[in-house]
């Protein structure tokens, strides 16, 4: 072997290992490449999800926070609708106290405080039926008047019990039935 022959097939030899080296560095480098675009893919798409889900969330949340203050305000309007309904209803139970048959109401009443607290039974009222109820009541009147739209309160007569049919406390026992009735 010829020197100049020894020296060319060292050369084609290391040619060929150069060309080896060079396309594994390119097979590497495009592997990267490759890895390197998957992730950024990978990480644009979880970036799309995070992001969907947080302008879902958040629009949920703003959904039901606008419903929240919708059911609030309808609920407001119709608690202020029925409270002026019971003014109203109010208005109506003290004007009735003006009608003719509020007397026979009243003698009503006094029979049953009678009957369920003795004939004993010491009989309140407003100041404005006190001359009414007293020709009704007779000895059990009581002249202290009572702060109530109209209707009596009446005490047994050792003082432990109470009946009291005025008629705020009538309304007040009824509300739940009248808030049904009116809404």
């Amino acid at each position: 072997m010829s020197l100049d022959r020894l020296v060319e097939e060292i050369r084609q030899r290391g040619a060929s290992e150069l060309a080896k080296i060079q396309s594994a560095a390119e097979a590497d480098r495009a592997r990267l490449a490759a890895e390197r675009d998957r992730r950024v893919a990978e990480i644009r798409e979880q970036s799309q999800r995070t992001t969907a889900a947080e302008i879902a969330r958040d629009r949920a949340q703003r959904l039901a926070a606008a419903q929240l203050l919708a059911r609030k305000a309808t609920y407001e309007a119709r608690e202020r609708r029925l409270q002026q309904s019971l003014g109203e209803v109010r208005e109506l139970l003290r004007s009735y106290t003006a009608d003719p048959a509020y007397p026979k109401l009243l003698e009503r009443m006094v029979a049953r405080a009678t009957r369920e607290l003795g004939e004993a039974a010491r009989i309140r009222c407003r100041a404005e039926d006190a001359p009414t109820l007293s020709r009704i009541a007779g000895p059990r009147f009581e002249a202290t008047p009572v702060p109530i739209l109209g209707g009596i309160v009446a005490f047994s007569a050792d003082g432990r019990r109470r009946l009291t049919l005025s008629f705020d406390e009538l309304l007040r026992l009824r509300e739940d039935r009248v808030r049904e009735l009116l809404a």
